[in-house]
């Protein structure tokens, strides 16, 4: 008996403290608290209710990610009125990139709390964006709508959405590059290689030329990576010439 006690002491003692943090980062008071344990139950658990629907984050992602699109979104609308569709979607682009959802969650240190059976250093870095719009999400379903614009609001928003800044934000080298490409109707290739060397981990080398001549060579841990990393020095390579172009 005394066994069991001192794991289900354990066990509220490990629940207070979450519940504690959760209550810090959100400045209000949870409801239901299942669902922000769900919001940091990573698949690697196992875990699923009596139903036998596994009990992860995945889902609330889903919500999260529709939260996030319609609050800027409403406030891109609100404050720029003379933005055509175009521009707003691309300025709500620039705000919900997956670049800036991971600096969202790497901010609040929500990867802290994540209940996972694989190491919190073997993860990629989406795992900090994946958490943040699975915390939106929980706030959602667990205080309705208000809530979650108020979180989005002094979160993203107040912090983050400066309208001039945002104009100027590139969120993809690669696309702007291409762009580029196709309206002077330049040729362009990306020949993308594997290339691990001594390196624990797989790396892949591209190299990208332009009229069959290679302005531009990168490596990195995944075949996306080295693409931007390379459209990003060949970007700064043309800069004058791709500004007046776009």
């Amino acid at each position: 008996m005394k066994f069991i006690r001192n794991i289900l002491n354990s066990r509220s003692k490990s629940d207070g403290n979450f519940f504690v943090e959760i209550q810090n980062i959100l400045g209000f008071k949870p409801k239901d608290k299942e669902l922000y344990k769900r919001a940091f139950t990573h698949r690697s658990m196992n875990k699923r209710d009596q139903n036998g629907t596994p009990i992860n984050y995945e889902r609330l992602e889903f919500v999260g990610d529709a939260m996030l699109s319609s609050v800027i979104a409403t406030h891109l609308y609100n404050e720029v009125p003379q933005g055509d569709e175009g521009y707003l979607t691309k300025m709500r682009s620039k705000v919900v990139s997956r670049e800036h959802l991971n600096e969202l969650g790497k901010e609040l240190n929500l990867i802290k709390l994540v209940e996972s059976k694989i190491p919190k250093n073997n993860f990629g870095s989406n795992i900090h964006g994946n958490l943040f719009e699975a915390l939106v999400g929980a706030i959602f379903l667990d205080r309705g709508y208000s809530y979650c614009e108020k979180f989005i609001y002094n979160r993203v928003i107040v912090p983050h959405v400066d309208i001039e800044k945002l104009e100027g934000k590139v969120i993809s080298y690669k696309s702007l590059l291409i762009e580029w490409c196709q309206k002077e109707k330049q040729s362009f290739n990306y020949n993308v290689y594997e290339d691990t060397g001594n390196d624990e981990l797989k790396h892949f080398s591209v190299k990208l030329s332009i009229n069959n001549k290679v302005i531009a060579k990168a490596r990195a841990t995944s075949k996306k990576k080295a693409e931007e990393k390379a459209s990003k020095r060949a970007f700064f390579a043309f800069q004058k010439k791709i500004s007046r172009a776009i």
